[in-house]
């Protein structure tokens, strides 16, 4: 092969996808092509270099040697490139931040509050990616994101943003309608369910009457929902009662549209929301200022501390 004789852009990139997923099928919806526009690619691509870059193996596909050293050098060259095409655009257009978060953060936290952002910040358009794959800043465009998680992300900028808990809540209509006093009372109610949390410190509505001493009530029972909003509006428009997420329900909890039950103290998840974006990205003064006011949202947000003497009841029993 000729060394000033490239391959086809557009053939290595979807190599990089590919190579990334280690699946054409993966790389295909990433693109939005067909898996078998992408077995082509990979097959021109392979002709081209004249070595194989996947082993094929049925349905599943391998890198080989030759694509393993080979796939992590493009991911960065893309990376570089991704970050060229910002660095063009940033100097035409009005500034502008691009920000992913999960949807019911996006929904529930960021937009009650995004309007001041804006109004102090004419100059400055946000853009809102709600989405719950993490994103991945090699292959978009997005700045920064907001993620729920422990923290362990490697590649990039880490900073903790938000503490999370769990705290039971209805809406004041169904309080008054039928009074909920003692966690016992819950075997007179509906039970909703966050279906969708991945964190293993959030406790479920078993583990929750269980760390009560609570029997009788059949913690099964009840609608579920893949996202914390959903649960919210559930219990919000009466539907039944909650473990919400305190970060999700805090606008309607100051609105009054919920409220906690059994003046119970929260219960602090070993979860939390991080503020994160590339280490080979430096931010633009728009994103600092964003970054800045998330900050102190996230600041005025915060719950006052727990006494250090107390120990949430789900770890005081060892659930």
């Amino acid at each position: 092969m000729s060394r000033d004789r490239l391959p086809p852009l557009s053939a290595l990139r979807v190599f990089e996808a590919a190579a990334r997923h280690e699946s054409f099928k993966q790389a295909a919806e990433e693109l939005f092509v067909t898996p078998g526009a992408v077995s082509q690619q990979i097959r021109l691509l392979e002709e081209h270099v004249g070595v194989e870059l996947f082993v094929r193996d049925g349905r599943r596909v391998v890198l080989s040697d030759a694509g393993k050293a080979s796939a992590q050098i493009l991911k960065e060259a893309f990376e570089k490139m991704f970050e060229a095409t910002r660095l063009m655009k940033a100097g035409t257009q009005k500034g502008r931040v691009t920000v992913s978060a999960a949807p019911s953060f996006a929904a529930k936290w960021l937009m009650p509050r995004l309007y001041e952002f804006s109004a102090a910040n004419e100059d400055i358009d946000v853009w809102v990616s709600a989405d719950m794959t993490p994103v991945d800043f090699a292959v978009t465009d997005i700045d920064l994101a907001v993620r729920y998680g422990n923290g362990h992300y490697s590649g990039l900028h880490v900073e903790h943003l938000l503490a999370e808990a769990v705290v039971p809540v209805c809406s004041p209509l169904l309080f008054e309608a039928a009074p909920i006093k003692k966690p016992a009372d819950l075997a007179h109610h509906v039970l909703l369910h966050d279906a969708g949390d991945a964190d293993p410190s959030c406790p479920d509505w078993p583990m929750w009457l269980k760390a009560h001493g609570v029997e009788g009530v059949d913690a099964s029972r009840g609608p579920r929902f893949n996202q914390s909003s959903m649960v919210i509006e559930a219990a919000v428009a009466g539907r039944g009662v909650a473990l919400a997420k305190r970060t999700i329900a805090d606008a309607d909890l100051q609105a009054g549209r919920l409220k906690v039950l059994f003046d119970e103290k929260d219960a602090p998840l070993n979860y939390g929301y991080y503020l994160v974006w590339p280490q080979t990205r430096e931010p633009t003064a728009a994103q600092l200022r964003f970054m800045d006011w998330l900050r102190d949202e996230a600041r005025k947000a915060e719950p006052a501390p727990r006494d250090s003497g107390e120990r949430p009841v789900f770890a005081a029993q060892d659930i």
